[in-house]
């Protein structure tokens, strides 16, 4: 015996809601619905909203997608700016342009000449800050400013970053909330499929096996076989066909 089982992704779920009610639309007499009018209406409902809520969340999907790609340009031109401007703060120190203490401004140890971990999102925008702080307070106290490249140039880079950080955050929370929408609706349009699932087998519960299959099917019921199941029926047709050409033989 094939046995059912609920759809386990999205579209599988958009399509089984959808074959339900479209197939209790192209009954002409509603007394031939094989479930309650009640159900379908609940369905017809149920479909509406999750189509909105799936189109909704691909659009975030998308915007989010075709936004990732400027950010990660615009992450990668503050990171090595960044990056560049401290290996010159550094040089500058060991060619005695520089005082040492002064690194501190920019939140560097006066002994340490190893560029600080830019590798994530928040990092690059704490030091990034820390050296725009810095150079700016270290020209205060009357040092000469520091070109190739001047902090004007890493600013530039580094706010780009930072609005675009900002902007794929948002987007990244409104694709986040889309998805949740989607998941709780998930749970209800379950319980309709299933619903709708057990009215149909109870309505045609009486018919011949075959038959019952192929008239749930019409409604979006999927089944089934287990391996013995497609085993057996594997044997049966190749008994079947054999029979057939020892037929024809004779």
């Amino acid at each position: 015996m094939p046995y059912r089982r609920l759809p386990n992704t999205n579209q599988a779920r958009l399509r089984t809601l959808k074959s339900a009610v479209e197939q209790g639309q192209k009954i002409g007499d509603i007394r031939n619905l094989a479930f309650s009018l009640k159900t379908l209406e609940e369905a017809r409902s149920l479909l509406i909203r999750y189509e909105r809520a799936l189109d909704e969340y691909k659009q975030c999907s998308d915007l989010q997608v075709k936004s990732n790609k400027g950010y990660q340009e615009t992450l990668k031109m503050a990171r090595l700016y960044v990056s560049h401007f401290i290996q010159v703060v550094n040089m500058c120190v060991l060619r005695k342009e520089i005082k040492a203490e002064f690194k501190l401004l920019y939140g560097l140890q006066p002994e340490n000449t190893v560029v600080p971990d830019l590798s994530t999102d928040e990092k690059l925008l704490e030091w990034g800050q820390k050296v725009i702080n810095g150079e700016r307070d270290r020209q205060m106290k009357g040092g000469a400013p520091i070109y190739n490249p001047s902090i004007q140039k890493v600013k530039v880079f580094y706010e780009n970053f930072a609005e675009l950080e900002n902007k794929q955050k948002v987007l990244q929370a409104n694709t986040v909330r889309k998805m949740e929408e989607v998941n709780t609706l998930n749970k209800e349009v379950d319980a309709i499929i299933l619903q709708i699932w057990d009215e149909v087998e109870s309505t045609y519960a009486n018919k011949e096996e075959e038959e019952k299959l192929d008239k749930c099917k019409e409604y979006g019921i999927i089944y089934y076989y287990r391996r013995a199941e497609k085993r057996k029926m594997s044997m049966a047709d190749t008994n079947s066909l054999e029979n057939s050409v020892s037929l024809q033989e004779i």
